[in-house]
């Protein structure tokens, strides 16, 4: 599910972005204009078909295998984008499931002399060892072309090493966005808040009313990450994050204690934890999303955290989102609202003329199209009708992503090494998880951090 350099600029465009992200959550209608351009998008095939935006040559007789850690609806949904290229160019394409951390995953069928044509990698972490390790090739004219279209700088960005592009982010996830049981919150009379210490006060509110405050999925250390980055992002700054994010700093800094002290505002609670800490860490995410809108006005928790996918999971229970499950920003913990993103990026492993039109096709509207209109999908292809996401709230969540242009802040876990940022049961997943089993520790487990940071960085892994 999850997911997705140095980004971006300054404080001031954060929280712009922030300022646009709580503007569009609280509309009740979104705009229907369609911004998608029509062109030709690659040299290579002949004409596009009717509606459609990219050219695409005919690939008769080729297989191709692309590789992501994706599960469940969401590689059910991905395989209809799939279909449509195969229906395009006449190429069979295989989706080959992987695990995480996934460039461990192709590492292993490389070493077996049988990588898969594309391989979607989360981290731009990931990218840069693909490329260090001579496994990933450059994106040629036709999707590069497409990318430029379609794509704002930052985006590109992030998919580039050594200023060549590697990576094109064919799925984006909006990381700063708590869910809450609208139900719980009106019993509770709880505000929707917007500022961490009314955060607080609504998880108090919930308390008061007989409802756990929160569900946090600490079986997975990437929703701890996500946790942490939130806060950190907002109280010490853009340029402390991305320091931190470049390790040019320690997790030993103050800004970290701080962090996590203020985290511990909620984790150290173990009655606003749904399980407590010991049943936390025993929640899985999918679980920590649907004991949250199940139960009717006396579910397990009331609010969950995570990113934009989270209605993939709420549409396994019988909760309408909009209504039922409603969702307001990340709140700001610091003089800012928090801006997080994470994405997927396709990678070309095996160079040939039907994984650069795969590529061509993914970063196309076309791609992003069919599986917006599905639902638990969020494209930072700026070319993407906003009428395409099924529901008002995914419309909004996409219109403040695209307006935002480069100003956000990608995920910092995602940025570091994959053996520090990337890998269950192993640095900064395994030490969050150690935190959250006891905050009190916060010395500790900055030492535990920053040793295992240092490990990681030092060796580039």
């Amino acid at each position: 599910m999850r997911n997705m350099s140095s980004t971006i600029r300054t404080h001031r465009a954060v929280t712009t972005l922030a300022a646009l992200l709580a503007g569009a959550l609280a509309l009740t209608a979104c705009s229907s204009s369609d911004n998608g351009k029509k062109g030709s998008g690659g040299e290579s095939g002949g004409a596009a078909p009717t509606g459609s935006t990219v050219s695409l040559p005919k690939l008769n007789g080729a297989n191709l295998e692309i590789a992501a850690v994706w599960t469940g609806q969401e590689q059910k949904n991905f395989k209809q984008v799939l279909a449509e290229f195969e229906r395009r160019t006449g190429a069979k394409v295989t989706f080959v499931p992987a695990q995480d951390p996934i460039i461990n995953f192709v590492g292993s069928k490389i070493a077996g002399g049988q990588p898969p044509d594309v391989a979607m990698l989360p981290q731009p972490g990931a990218i840069r060892q693909a490329v260090q390790r001579g496994w990933a090739k450059p994106l040629g004219p036709d999707a590069l072309k497409e990318l430029r279209k379609n794509y704002s700088q930052g985006w590109q960005d992030i998919g580039k090493v050594g200023g060549k592009q590697y990576g094109m982010y064919y799925k984006a996830a909006n990381k700063s966005l708590i869910w809450y049981n609208a139900k719980v919150f009106q019993n509770a009379n709880a505000k929707e808040p917007k500022t961490w210490k009314d955060l607080l006060a609504a998880a108090q509110a919930v308390f008061d009313s007989g409802v756990t405050p929160f569900s946090v999925a600490g079986a997975d250390g990437w929703t701890l990450t996500d946790w942490f980055e939130n806060v950190y992002l907002s109280q010490a700054g853009p340029q402390k994050y991305d320091e931190l994010a470049q390790h040019k700093i320690k997790w030993t800094d103050p800004s970290v204690k701080q962090a996590l002290t203020t985290l511990a505002q909620i984790w150290g609670k173990k009655d606003y934890l749904a399980g407590g800490q010991d049943g936390a860490l025993q929640t899985e995410f999918p679980a920590s999303v649907t004991q949250t809108f199940t139960g009717g006005d006396q579910p397990k928790s009331a609010m969950v955290y995570e990113a934009d996918f989270v209605q993939v999971n709420i549409g396994e229970t019988k909760a309408k989102v909009g209504t039922d499950a409603k969702v307001f920003p990340f709140p700001a913990v610091g003089s800012t609202t928090p801006v997080v993103s994470g994405g997927d990026a396709a990678v070309i492993l095996k160079d040939s003329k039907a994984a650069q039109a795969l590529v061509t096709f993914l970063a196309s509207p076309d791609a992003a199209t069919i599986q917006a209109k599905l639902g638990g999908y969020l494209s930072p292809n700026k070319n993407v009708p906003v009428p395409a996401y099924p529901n008002a709230v995914q419309q909004k969540i996409a219109k403040a992503l695209i307006a935002s242009g480069d100003d956000f802040r990608f995920d910092m876990s995602d940025q570091a090494p994959q053996a520090f940022g990337g890998t269950p049961g192993k640095g900064e997943w395994k030490d969050l998880q150690d935190f959250l089993k006891n905050p009190t520790d916060v010395a500790g487990t900055q030492a535990k951090l920053e040793k295992d940071a240092a490990a990681a960085y030092g060796s580039g892994s």
